[in-house]
């Protein structure tokens, strides 16, 4: 059944091949390699894109030469032990009905050091963007010889069984750079002229053609920065890229957003609009008129990808983040059921925050990602022997034990002691354009009703009542809750707040559960460093409150910064007047005013405040679990009442323990 998508199930040529849908699993790193080659964990994560019926599939990108490494889980370069350990990603996808193509990217100037241990390599030297290094200005032989790498990089992946390359003139790499005179200051056969400073591009291009031969798919990725006075317009790229499609060295173009000027727009987290990639893509259709042009950047969904395709703006879509949090999107799309698709949060934490942190990359709704050799990728296998299963506590583990253990057989009743489920992670959702979490959550309540999962709200549950409930299996997913005391981990010789019993003191929670009310000049502590602190902060400002927003962190938001979304943040909270007192923590209160320490230099200030409202780290709520513990009662905990932690770990630990009964 694909009435709802006619647009993304029509099929379509691209060079030799038929695309059986308009949907591709872009490049992304992944930075799954062992000791440079893929591996079986690399390996499953692709091959589960593809039985979840992605037409194409990109890998991610291989560095052509050693100034390009930029990840330790990048690919070896420059080095055929790569042929043979791709020709098994190559064969397991296209068993699949996939395209395979890979992507080859140099960094140019913006390489890291710590990892390539070669100078950046760029047109004319300059600073990276990515570090703190200057770079190299090529010579003549070194650009023949990074042409070359560019090619041979390609024959290697033809002999390992790709169906094409896609060459990387995104983001401001290397490719990028010599089209641009902000980078490009050639006076010699690679700069000046618009025709010198596509020489690069065409000479890569047309090579890997005459030797790759006609046959293999050869794409380009782009990406714009609106705004950006450095960058190119997109007039410029249009110019570019219809001269390429003009001279038949392209097949498709992908178009992304952001670059190293405009980083947060990269890989736009929810503060950014949706379809972001399509206002580029629907520029070059208009230039394009031989390749296939692709929508790329914050198309999550079936419905963005049918309108994208809808309204002509590109003749395919890349799906990248929905198909890392639900890799069977496309097949639910096309068998009519998008209710079921797992939404993406365009949250980044798992994916680029774990990859900004030189991780393999995972998903903070969806842990079999990045675990796809180990856990037999995002499809459960039914239980030997169903179970009754008592789960306590509606938060995301909860949640996710709860609906893991249902998918596998087992009859499940899902008690919470609340009015409605998500606990504290649907005082998130409750923030500013974070939304996306209460669909997550209808998600969940949607999966219920179809597995049969029993939900008693307001079902507050002692020892007595677990044993009276008698269930074969007891998950306890109790989370957590705020401190009492205004303890600051900035001032541990501190056990509280001075001054807490004057009143007029808040938790972030009882802030955005509607269950305080703060007056009109707040105070707001946050310790976190992350979205419980300032998406409250953000909150109240729109609500009309003044917010002096107050951290011990040297910034504010630097938790986000892993994301790519505190920059975003902070302009946004600036806007709405919010004031910023950072490397700073609450001496003592006053009842109607906050005395302020600095950590610089000691020094203490009054600001008048009608409320402080202090986001802190919580404490386990395992009352519960010592009780059962106690009793001697059988039980597993998971999520917050375990330790008070960011939500993917307690997502992780609900699919373990439905997943181990």
């Amino acid at each position: 059944m694909t009435s709802k998508f006619p647009k993304i199930f029509s099929e379509i040529a691209l060079g030799p091949h038929r695309l059986k849908n308009r949907v591709v699993f872009g490049a992304h790193t992944a930075n799954m390699s062992e000791n440079g080659l893929p591996g079986d964990q690399h390996i499953a994560y692709y091959v589960e894109r593809a039985l979840g019926g992605a037409a194409m599939i990109v890998v991610e990108p291989m560095p052509v030469h050693p100034a390009a490494v930029l990840t330790r889980g990048n690919f070896r370069t420059c080095d055929d032990a790569v042929i043979p350990a791709f020709r098994r990603l190559t064969d397991a996808v296209k068993a699949h009905g996939a395209v395979v193509l890979q992507q080859l990217y140099h960094v140019g100037s913006h390489g890291d050091s710590d990892l390539s241990y070669h100078a950046h390599w760029s047109p004319s030297g300059g600073p990276s963007y990515h570090d703190s290094d200057g770079s190299h200005a090529m010579t003549e032989s070194e650009i023949e010889e990074t042409v070359e790498a560019f090619v041979k990089a390609a024959e290697r992946c033809r002999a390992s069984g790709f169906d094409g390359v896609e060459v990387w003139a995104a983001y401001g790499g290397l490719v990028d750079q010599f089209w641009t005179p902000f980078y490009n200051r050639r006076e010699d056969r690679w700069g000046g002229a618009l025709e010198n400073r596509m020489r690069f591009s065409r000479e890569i291009l047309g090579r890997i053609r005459a030797r790759c031969g006609p046959e293999f798919v050869i794409g380009l990725t782009v990406s714009d920065e609106p705004g950006c006075p450095t960058a190119l317009t997109r007039d410029q790229l249009a110019e570019i890229v219809g001269l390429l499609d003009g001279e038949r060295l392209i097949d498709y173009v992908t178009c992304g957003s952001g670059g190293y000027f405009d980083y947060g727009s990269l890989m736009p987290t929810f503060l950014y609009p949706e379809r972001l990639g399509a206002e580029l893509s629907a520029r070059l259709k208009t230039v394009v008129h031989n390749a296939l042009v692709i929508a790329e950047s914050h198309i999550r969904t079936p419905e963005n990808a049918e309108i994208t395709l809808g309204e002509g703006a590109a003749d395919l879509v890349s799906i990248v983040r929905g198909q890392i949090a639900d890799p069977h999107l496309v097949n639910k799309a096309r068998d009519g059921v998008p209710e079921d698709i797992r939404g993406c949060l365009s949250c980044n934490q798992m994916c680029w925050g774990r990859r900004s942190r030189d991780y393999w990359i995972s998903c903070l709704i969806n842990p079999s990602v990045g675990r796809e050799a180990e856990w037999g990728g995002d499809r459960l296998s039914p239980a030997e022997r169903p179970k009754s299963v008592l789960v306590v506590g509606g938060g995301p583990a909860g949640l996710e034990a709860a609906r893991v253990a249902a998918e596998r057989g087992h009859r499940v009743v899902l008690a919470e002691a609340s009015d409605r489920l998500g606990g504290a992670f649907r005082l998130a959702g409750e923030q500013p354009r974070r939304a996306q979490i209460l669909d997550l959550i209808g998600w969940y309540e949607t999966r219920f009703e179809k597995l049969g999962v029993e939900v008693r709200l307001n079902a507050y549950m002692e020892a007595a009542d677990v044993a009276a409930h008698g269930a074969d299996a007891v998950v306890v997913a109790t989370g957590s809750l705020p401190p009492e005391t205004g303890f600051q981990k900035a001032l541990p010789e501190r056990p509280g707040l001075p001054g807490l019993e004057n009143g007029n003191v808040f938790s972030a929670e009882s802030v955005m559960a509607r269950a305080a009310r703060p007056g009109r000049r707040i105070v707001l502590l946050d310790e976190t460093g992350g979205w419980k602190g300032c998406g409250t902060a953000w909150k109240l400002a729109e609500q009309g409150h003044e917010v002096l927003l107050v951290t011990p962190d040297a910034l504010v938001g630097k938790e986000l910064q892993r994301t790519a979304a505190d920059v975003a943040l902070r302009r946004t909270l600036r806007k709405l007047g919010v004031q910023f007192f950072t490397e700073t923590s609450v001496d003592r209160w006053q009842g109607d005013a906050a005395v302020l320490i600095s950590h610089l230099t000691g020094a203490v200030e009054t600001v008048a405040a009608d409320s402080l409202v202090m986001a802190t780290t919580n404490e386990a709520a395992n009352w519960l679990a010592l009780e059962l513990a106690g009793e001697g009662v059988d039980f597993i905990e998971i999520g917050d009442g375990v330790a008070p932690r960011q939500a993917p770990y307690a997502f992780y630990e609900g699919r373990r323990a439905g997943m181990s009964l």
